[in-house]
């Protein structure tokens, strides 16, 4: 049956809470609020018993799919597995009841947390310094790309472009755009690999930086990367490593080692902190030491056996958010870290590329894989195959619903035709990877044997197919009882 919405299941004169008695007289209170933000008659608010509403919201999450209710392959998302224990952290009153404006000297352990935690990803990048500060991947990308602007500006040099490959993150030429940049798109070659040639055409002194994604969104590792790094350095352009594929890189290969100059990360991607529903999320910054003076601030500082924040940064791009950061998200990146150690984080990207090629090998016959070659931890597929009889990537997606897995990443990267973007993480086991080779392999045979089939999907969810656009042209985003 069909969930009711909650107005629907309100009902006059019930409730789900209970308020005590206020302590300041609602005459002395009223005097206090602006009367124009005085309430003349009572918010529009569904009315609703505790044991209803719990019911109604479990009802909702089992309708909805998640990573600890099935597989959830969603390419360079890196939907892993949150281990329970950062939650049990997080939730400590010693973390969770803190508040932002408290004075320094009653908030030293959270402080130690965020100086020892970027200190660990300053370390796992191979740079010099980060900041924590960002709350998403994209935001951290603005952020390196504004302290990269005052680095040039600083030396004398403003410079108008950041060169991004046709193979970037949709985020890299928003945020470049707002940082105040020109995008200058370069092409994969051949291999989906960063072509020297065509680099080396657009290289110039008016480059700020080249912005990378490293193994890139096709899974791929850039072989020429040392080369890359000394044509764009040449240059006096800083190297910008795009952290969102980290998962793959982890104790294997350090950014800083290979070239790069400032890179993200993704906390709630890479280092296991819940992913998904808009937030809240982290992405911290890591980069050389010449971009130190530009770090946002307050800059957190150790002193002894204290903490503090410096404001007095005078080069610095200023504060980029209200507080220091997601800091629940944080603790639980830094217990993720602490859990597993370095060998831990090795181990990580290890299976995690492991489980890649063996959904790869296992898949290539079915689906056409346009660059065959072994992946890191992710790879890209098409349904160019499917197409041709009548069966869209789409249609594959929604046919997965139907057997218990969520669809992989689709029609991206835009350089794939019919693209199916699969990562499966490190977390998944054998068995379950195989039974997802298995339902993969059995919708490339009903494509053959039954396209309608596919078509019409899905068939088991709790709504059927949905017109893709509707919502976006249409809002209604209130209810109106």
């Amino acid at each position: 049956m069909p969930e009711p919405l909650i107005f629907e299941k309100s009902r006059e004169g019930r409730k789900s809470y209970s308020l005590p008695k206020l302590e300041i007289p609602e005459q002395k209170l009223n005097a206090l609020i602006p009367e124009e933000h005085i309430r003349t008659k009572p918010a529009r608010l569904p009315e609703i018993s505790e044991l209803e509403l719990m019911r109604h919201f479990v009802q909702l999450s089992n309708m909805n799919h998640n990573i600890e209710k099935g597989f959830y392959p969603l390419g360079s998302c890196t939907m892993k597995y949150n281990p329970k224990i950062n939650e049990d952290v997080a939730i400590l009153e010693g973390f969770s009841m803190l508040h932002p404006l408290q004075p320094e000297d009653t908030v030293q352990g959270a402080l130690e947390l965020i100086y020892n935690l970027e200190e660990y990803l300053s370390e796992i990048a191979g740079l010099d310094a980060t900041t924590l500060q960002p709350a998403a991947g994209a935001h951290g990308e603005l952020t390196g790309l504004m302290m990269i602007r005052a680095y040039h500006i600083a030396k004398g040099n403003k410079r108008k472009k950041i060169i991004i490959p046709d193979s970037a993150h949709g985020t890299n030429p928003a945020s470049v755009s707002i940082a105040g940049y020109d995008v200058i798109q370069l092409d994969s070659d051949e291999n989906g690999l960063v072509s020297l040639e065509k680099l080396a055409s657009i290289l110039d002194e008016d480059v700020a930086a080249f912005m990378l994604t490293n193994p890139n969104t096709l899974g791929l590792f850039e072989t020429n990367i040392l080369k890359i790094s000394e044509m764009v350095h040449n240059v006096g352009a800083i190297m910008y490593m795009d952290g969102a594929n980290m998962n793959a890189m982890l104790g294997l290969v350090r950014p800083g080692d290979i070239g790069f100059d400032v890179v993200h990360f993704n906390l709630h991607k890479t280092f296991s902190t819940p992913h998904g529903g808009g937030g809240p999320g982290a992405g911290p910054v890591a980069i050389r030491k010449q971009l130190i003076p530009f770090l946002p601030y307050p800059i957190i500082e150790k002193n002894e056996n204290n903490y503090s924040l410096k404001y007095d940064c005078p080069e610095s791009i200023g504060k980029i958010l209200s507080f220091y950061g997601n800091f629940g998200v944080m603790v639980k990146a830094y217990t993720y870290i602490r859990r597993l150690g370095a060998e831990g984080l090795r181990r990580v990207s290890e299976y995690a590329i492991i489980n890649a090629n063996y959904l790869q090998e296992n898949l290539k016959d079915a689906y056409y894989l346009p660059y065959d070659r072994y992946c890191q931890h992710e790879f890209v597929l098409s349904g160019t195959l499917q197409k041709k009889m009548g069966v869209r990537t789409l249609d594959i997606a929604k046919r997965l619903l139907d057997l218990g897995f969520h669809a992989p990443t689709i029609y991206f990267p835009l350089i794939v035709k019919e693209a199916l973007m699969i990562e499966p993480t490190e977390t998944e086991s054998k068995e379950t990877l195989d039974n997802f080779i298995s339902a993969m392999l059995q919708i490339a045979k009903e494509t053959e044997e039954e396209a309608e089939l596919i078509v019409k999907a899905p068939y088991n969810t709790p709504v059927r197919r949905l017109d893709e656009a509707y919502a976006a042209k249409n809002l209604d985003i209130s209810y109106q009882f």
